[in-house]
C-alpha cells in the first residue's frame, strides 16, 4: 500500500492501526524505503537495525492478541529514531566516534526503557556531530548530515540527524539530546518542532555525558502535540540518575508559577538580545511577525528586561568545556572503544584520542582542562558560576511579569557545509539564542514559523532577480519557567494554528 509519510502523525498512525487499515509492519516498511531512497544523500542513519521489521511484526501480534497490556502501551507500533549517543542493550552505540566504533551496550538508557514499555518500534540509530560536540553535524567522523531543503547546507547539530530524519520523512519522530541548542536548532533548521526539556524532568540514564550540569533528551516531530505525547512518556524520576526531579520537586516548582494561566498567556520579548547585532533582517523580520500574529490574536506580548544574557554564550563556552573535560576522561582506551597501542601505557592514552578522537572534541577538552587548571579555576570556572546565576536571577524576575520569553531559535537559516568551519567562534555564536536555557534548566520549544527565501545565484536574500531560489526553514524560540513543559506545548500550538492560518 501507498503511504502518505508526510501527513503523518502519532495520533493518526494510531486511528489507522484501530481501524485496520494499517500495520506496524508496513509503516516500519515504508519508512525503510524512504530511507533507501533518501539517506544516500541525507546521511542522517549511522545505522538502520536489521530487526526493525522483528519488532514491528512482534507490535501487530501484540495488539491482535487483545491482551490488556496493549491498553497501557499508548506508543504500540510507533516507530522511532535515536541518536546515536543513546545506548539501546544489544545495538551499537557510538556518538558518532572513531573512538566507539564498535562500542555494543549491554543496557537500556531510561528513555530506552519507557519507550520499549509504551511499545515503541527502533528503527536506527542517528548521525550527531562526535560526542555532541558542534552545531552543524560536520563534526561527525562518519559525514556531514545535509539538510532536507538545500542539499549543499547543513541540517543543524548536534542532532543533525534526529531533525533531517524527521524532516525527509525517514522516520515519524526521533529522540534528540541538547547541552547548547542542539535539539532546538536543527530543528530550526529543518522545519520541525524539537523540545528541550527542564533540566532533571527526563532521566540521562544511558546517554553519553558531554555537559553533565546542562545536557537534556528531547523529542524531535512535526507537530507540538507528538512532541509532547512523547515527553510525557520520557519523562519522570530515575533511581539512576540522581539529578531527576521528584514529583514533589515539579509540583513545588509549578506552583512558583502557579498564576500563569494557559488559556491567556503573556508573551515577552528581550530588546537587549534584538538590538545585539549579528542577527540576519531577515530572521528579525521573521520574528516580528510572529509578534504581530500573536498580538493579532489577543495575546499580551510585553518588553522584559534581561541585563546579563549578553553574557550566557562566554558563560557556556567556560562551563561546556570543563564538563566535557571531565567527561571525556573516560575514554582512555582501557575500559572499552577503541585502541591505537603506543610504546607504553602513556602512549596508549595519547596515540588513542590523538587518533580516534575529532579535532573539535580535542578542542574543547584542551579548553576545558586549561579553564580547570591551577590558577585559572577561579578567574574562568567559578566567574562563569556567578554569571550564571545572575542570568536565573534574570529570568526569575522577568517570569513575575510575563509568561513565556520570546526569540528567534538561530540567529540565521541553515548555513552553507564548510561555511563556518574555519572560525569556530562563528559557529559557536550559532547558538546565541539557545544555550541560556541550558544554563538556567528552563523548558524550551523551537516552533517552525515561516521560510525564508535565498537566491542561490547570489547565495543571499532573494532580490527578485531570475534564478533558482529556494525555501530555507525558520523556527522560533519560546522559553518558559522552571517544569513548565505545558506552558510551551500551549502556546505552541497556539502559534502553530496562527502561521497555518
Amino acid at each position: 500500500m501507498t503511504i502518505d509519510l508526510k501527513t503523518l502523525t502519532i495520533s493518526k498512525v494510531r486511528e489507522m492501526f484501530a481501524k485496520g487499515t494499517l500495520t506496524s509492519v508496513e509503516l516500519v516498511q515504508a519508512y525503510l524505503d524512504q530511507i533507501n531512497l533518501k539517506d544516500k544523500d541525507i546521511n542522517a542513519f549511522r545505522e538502520v537495525f536489521g530487526d526493525a521489521l522483528e519488532q514491528a511484526k512482534a507490535a501487530d501480534d501484540l495488539r491482535k492478541s487483545n491482551s490488556t497490556e496493549v491498553n497501557s502501551m499508548s506508543l504500540l507500533g510507533i516507530p522511532f529514531a535515536i541518536k546515536d549517543n543513546m545506548v539501546i542493550e544489544g545495538k551499537r552505540a557510538g556518538a558518532s566516534s572513531k573512538i566507539l566504533e564498535n562500542y555494543i551496550s549491554a543496557y537500556d538508557a531510561t528513555v530506552i526503557s519507557k519507550l520499549k514499555k509504551a511499545g515503541a518500534i527502533f528503527i536506527g540509530r542517528l548521525n550527531m556531530d562526535e560526542f555532541a560536540m558542534g552545531g552543524s553535524t560536520e563534526n561527525s567522523a562518519y559525514g556531514v548530515v545535509k539538510n532536507p531543503n538545500d542539499l549543499s547546507r547543513v541540517a543543524g547539530g548536534s542532532s543533525g540527524g534526529s531533525a533531517a530524519s524527521v524532516a525527509v520523512n525517514e522516520a515519524l519522530v526521533s529522540l534528540g539530546s541538547d547541552t547548547g541548542g542542539s535539539i532546538r536548532q536543527p530543528s530550526s533548521y529543518c522545519g520541525v518542532v524539537g523540545l528541550k526539556p527542564t533540566y532533571g524532568r527526563v532521566s540521562r540514564h544511558g546517554l553519553m555525558a558531554m555537559g553533565s550540569s546542562l545536557d537534556v533528551i528531547g523529542p524531535i516531530a512535526k507537530t507540538v502535540e507528538e512532541v509532547e505525547e512523547i515527553f510525557n512518556v520520557i519523562s519522570g524520576q530515575d533511581r539512576y540518575d540522581a539529578t531527576t526531579l521528584s514529583d514533589e520537586n515539579v509540583k513545588n516548582a509549578i506552583e512558583k508559577s502557579s498564576n500563569i494561566n494557559l488559556e491567556k498567556l503573556r508573551v515577552g520579548i528581550v530588546p537587549e538580545l534584538m538590538n545585539m547585532g549579528g542577527i540576519n533582517p531577515d530572521v528579525l523580520k521573521n520574528l516580528n511577525d510572529g509578534v504581530e500574529k500573536l498580538r493579532s490574536a489577543g495575546v499580551e506580548i510585553k518588553e522584559v528586561s534581561l541585563p546579563h544574557i549578553k553574557y550566557s554564550l562566554a558563560v557556556y563556552y567556560v562551563l561546556m568545556p570543563a564538563e566535557v573535560s571531565s567527561n571525556m576522561a573516560r575514554f582512555d582506551s582501557i575500559k572499552y572503544g577503541g585502541k591505537v597501542e603506543g610504546k607504553d601505557l602513556l602512549g596508549d592514552y595519547l596515540n588513542t584520542r590523538g587518533e580516534l578522537l575529532g579535532k573539535e572534541v580535542r578542542r574543547r577538552i584542551i579548553l576545558g582542562t586549561y579553564v580547570l587548571s591551577s590558577g585559572y579555576h577561579d578567574a574562568y570556572y567559578n566567574k562563569a558560576n556567578i554569571v550564571r546565576d545572575l542570568i536565573a536571577e534574570d529570568f526569575k524576575k522577568a517570569y513575575e511579569q510575563v509568561d513565556v520569553i520570546l526569540t528567534p531559535t538561530a540567529p540565521s537559516p541553515a548555513f552553507k557545509i564548510g561555511q563556518n568551519t574555519s572560525d569556530p567562534i562563528q559557529m559557536y555564536l550559532e547558538d546565541i539564542f539557545t544555550v541560556t536555557a541550558n544554563l538556567i534548566g528552563i523548558p524550551a520549544i523551537t516552533i517552525p514559523s515561516g521560510y525564508i527565501e535565498i537566491d542561490e545565484a547570489s547565495d543571499g536574500v532573494s532580490d527578485g532577480s531570475l534564478g533558482e531560489k529556494i525555501k530555507l526553514p525558520l523556527g522560533v524560540q519560546f522559553m518558559a519557567p522552571l517544569c513548565r513543559e505545558d506552558v510551551l506545548f500551549a502556546i505552541g500550538k497556539k502559534f502553530t494554528t496562527m502561521i497555518k492560518g
